[in-house]
């Protein structure tokens, strides 16, 4: 109720300037505390020379983020430029190679970047699921899959098999578990595919040109094998119109996003302050709110750019990749909250959705819940941070369920019913409003540290409230209307866009 409901100009005017205001004074908070802090004995390891011209230091504790925009960016454009430009001359001379052209080339510069050894090492791993494969169980296959991916995980075969890398190098820890882990969902995902189409019998070939595709084996995003084989499979790909300008535009708002965050980290110290509790005790609530808001924005953005370089590689290749997660800004429900595209949709089609059904029965929604966060847990690498974060983000999407469950209940929704869509909406809101924060904290614990989490809730719950607490709130709640407002608009057109194609010409 209350979805397409609109709300008066003024009433969204004022949400704008009241979020305007509190992002500009909590952001005018942080900036002098960058200041303050740039001095600082405990800032010096993390907070660097940066840019001659800017004239300030920069915050480098994103030990990923510095390494591949500075020892390894070079590495990075020469290996996808290369992918790009065989690539384009494939297709141009032998359209009907150019799936193998992609496993080769990939498989080669694996072979540059981490040595042969273990090449063969996922070689092992992609024969051993393609064996289980042509069994046809399913939960065989799923089964051997979550083992080999527990191999990269958990000591003692983690240790094992990471001495098949050639040489040490400062990603390189990044680097074999990236492709590692991916290996193993892509061939789960292969297996999986094989056994619920037996008549398409897909080949080892077929899963070596999925698993060696360059762009997508270190990184992601993932796609599933259907997708990926149905769109690498086509003899003559043709673009949509206006594809080429939307790739560009996509790759110049990486370049841009790019140097954005760099000019940022010059002047706003948000992950380095964050280390020193101390320091951050004495901020003002507004400003360590928008450092827990700020620090959650930064790894989306992080995100979005890393797969918005590599969706514009896999664009030119005629593929249609796994879009980049939805901005944290526009997240109050846990239903939509994922940091990778490509990983939720797999998780989604392979385990939440097989088991949960239809997600409106509280009993088997906790178990596919529970099944998905199970498997992220093991993917992400089992350790205690990860089990809060994992047990949180499981409650908050089952609490979501049951809170919805209440509100369909008989006296709640004649509650409903009787007051107008606008008070409606104005209600959901204010929960949606809690529930972006309850968001930001399960997984400020995983992004940031369970120490500095424990800071903003004392801050902000405890020791706030009612003051800080309630003003907060009512600045999300300011955003979660603004938000909806744009979904609100967005439905509109999507349902104008389908009624204009449903009329007769």
């Amino acid at each position: 109720m209350g979805i397409k409901t609109a709300l008066p100009a003024a009433e969204l005017g004022l949400y704008s300037l009241v979020l305007s205001g509190a992002l500009a004074y909590a952001g005018r908070g942080l900036l002098e505390a960058s200041q303050d802090g740039a001095h600082r004995k405990a800032f010096r390891e993390s907070v660097r020379p940066g840019w001659e011209y800017i004239g300030r230091k920069m915050d480098v504790a994103d030990f990923e983020w510095v390494m591949w925009f500075t020892s390894f960016r070079n590495v990075i454009v020469f290996a996808l430029s290369g992918h790009v430009l065989f690539a384009k001359l494939c297709t141009m001379v032998a359209p009907q190679l150019r799936s193998w052209m992609y496993a080769v080339y990939g498989a080669l510069a694996v072979v540059g970047t981490m040595g042969p050894w273990y090449l063969l090492l996922l070689l092992g791993h992609c024969v051993g699921l393609y064996v289980v494969s042509l069994l046809g169980q399913p939960w065989l296959c799923l089964g051997l899959g979550l083992a080999s991916l527990a191999s990269f995980k958990l000591d003692p075969l983690i240790s094992w098999q990471s001495g098949f890398v050639t040489g040490t190098f400062d990603l390189q820890e990044v680097l074999f578990h990236g492709g590692s882990g991916f290996t193993v969902l892509r061939c789960t995902s292969f297996a999986l595919e094989s056994c619920a189409h037996p008549d398409r019998r897909y080949s080892l070939a077929d899963l070596l040109k999925y698993n060696f595709y360059l762009p997508f084996f270190f990184f992601g995003p993932i796609m599933t094998f259907d997708r990926f084989h149905a769109q690498v499979s086509q003899v003559e790909p043709v673009r949509r119109e206006g594809e080429l300008w939307r790739i560009r535009a996509q790759a110049g708002l990486s370049v841009v996003a790019i140097v954005a965050v760099d000019i940022f980290f010059h002047f706003f110290y948000i992950l380095t302050i964050p280390s020193d509790l101390k320091f951050a005790n004495r901020l003002p609530d507004s400003a360590l709110a928008g450092l827990a808001y700020s620090n959650l924005v930064y790894d989306w953005v992080k995100a979005a750019v890393l797969f918005g370089v590599i969706n514009t590689v896999a664009r030119l290749d005629h593929l249609d990749p796994p879009q980049p997660p939805k901005c944290i800004t526009a997240l109050y429900v846990f239903a939509e909250t994922h940091f990778d595209r490509g990983i939720n949709d797999w998780l989604c089609k392979y385990v939440y959705d097989h088991i949960g059904g239809e997600h409106s029965s509280v009993i088997p929604e906790l178990g596919a819940t529970a099944a998905t966060f199970a498997i992220t847990t093991l993917w992400l690498g089992p350790c205690d941070i990860v089990y809060l974060w994992s047990c949180l983000n499981c409650f908050g999407l089952n609490f979501e369920l049951w809170v919805q469950k209440l509100a369909e209940w008989g006296p709640l929704a004649q509650i409903e019913a009787s007051v107008s869509e606008q008070m409606s909406r104005r209600v959901r809101a204010i929960f949606g409003a809690v529930n972006f924060w309850a968001i930001t904290m399960y997984n400020l614990v995983s992004l940031n540290s369970l120490e500095f989490t424990e800071l903003v809730a004392q801050r902000l719950l405890l020791r706030g409230f009612p003051r800080t607490t309630l003003a907060v709130l009512f600045v999300t709640y300011c955003g979660v209307q603004l938000v909806k407002e744009r979904e609100r608009t967005l439905a509109l057109e999507e349902e104008q866009q389908k009624q204009d194609k449903e009329k007769p010409e």
